[in-house]
């Protein structure tokens, strides 16, 4: 048994810190807001994100980053990817020595084209050894719900992934390690913006023909991303590439899908927030950044790019899908 950190009490972060009760750890669950935290502690529920999903005893919910972090072996950062930096730049003096620091954090941040793991390093100081990263095909609240699922967790030290995947192992959820800590992260931020063009897609009323086309010609631009930033191609047709991609393209628990959808119905994005309980998906904001980097190392990013001109620059999804069409015949 170690002591956990869950630094972020939303739908995942939340059910990440149950797996990691179920699994014997003691965990402490931190809440930006008071009367979140309050509702966990009293309730056992967490009424806004995981509404029914009942809360093991193991967790101990709070708002001073502090006494969450205090004496934690693994830190577990569950914050939106644009306000990691934010958020670690106040909490980096509190965190423990030699304790894991894990994001489970999926974007590329704006403007610096950072992973995540480069920002905990960037502000922590800690070397690859320590950081690692989950992701995989994990949509929360069917994990939340105990239904059987995989996950990755990847660090350069593969010692300190197998303490990880120790810790996070129960009968309903089986991790994986990896040390291909890029492959990982690349796969999990972009698999956002390809559902975003998946749920475009089903909100014009097209069929599965488009939706398996989009997930497959989308993981053939990532893992060409992947490949160029120093990924091992292999990542990409595991868990962390091919599974996410599949579960969060496919799904209408996915957020992203759900805001595409919105838009495919010919919403705007400020209309499509309703749709996500007034959130932004990730891969609205990190679809520029991924554009942007694609363009920075001359990696051919179609539909990435598509749904940037979509979510930021007022190209209509009818347009957007008669563009991706008539582009110039290649071979696969």
């Amino acid at each position: 048994m170690v002591n956990v950190a869950v630094m972020g009490a939303g739908s995942w972060g939340t059910t990440l810190a149950k797996v990691f009760a179920d699994a014997g750890n003691a965990v402490t669950l931190w809440a930006r807001r008071p009367e979140l935290a309050e509702a966990i502690s009293t309730t056992r529920e967490n009424p806004d994100y995981l509404p029914g999903i009942e809360l093991p005893a193991g967790i101990s919910a709070t708002t001073d980053p502090a006494e969450a972090l205090s004496g934690a072996a693994i830190a577990v950062f569950a914050v939106p990817s644009q306000t990691m930096r934010d958020n670690l730049t106040a909490w980096a003096p509190l965190l423990p020595a030699d304790a894991t620091l894990l994001s489970i954090s999926k974007g590329i941040e704006s403007g610096t084209y950072m992973r995540m793991s480069e920002i905990i390093a960037e502000l922590t100081g800690a070397g690859e050894e320590r950081i690692a990263v989950l992701t995989g095909p994990n949509l929360a609240r069917e994990v939340a719900l105990e239904q059987p699922a995989a996950t990755v967790i990847a660090c350069a030290d593969l010692n300190r992934a197998k303490l990880v995947q120790a810790a996070c192992a129960t009968g309903y959820l089986r991790p994986y390690t990896n040390t291909d800590v890029v492959g990982c992260e690349i796969g999990g931020a972009c698999k956002n913006v390809i559902a975003l063009a998946c749920g475009m897609a089903a909100g014009l009323g097209l069929g599965e023909n488009t939706q398996a086309s989009l997930i497959t010609r989308g993981l053939a631009e990532i893992t060409r991303l992947g490949n160029e930033l120093g990924a091992d191609p292999r990542t990409f047709a595991g868990l962390a590439g091919m599974g996410d991609l599949v579960a969060t393209c496919s799904s209408p628990l996915s957020r992203n899908r759900t805001f595409g959808a919105a838009l495919g119905e010919g919403k705007s994005v400020e209309e499509a927030k309703k749709a996500t309980r007034g959130q932004v998906a990730e891969g609205v904001i990190s679809s520029q950044s991924i554009s942007e980097m694609a363009q920075r190392h001359g990696v051919d990013m179609p539909i990435t790019h598509t749904v940037y001109a979509v979510c930021h620059e007022g190209q209509s999804v009818p347009d957007s899908i008669t563009n991706l069409m008539g582009r110039s015949k290649k071979s696969e």
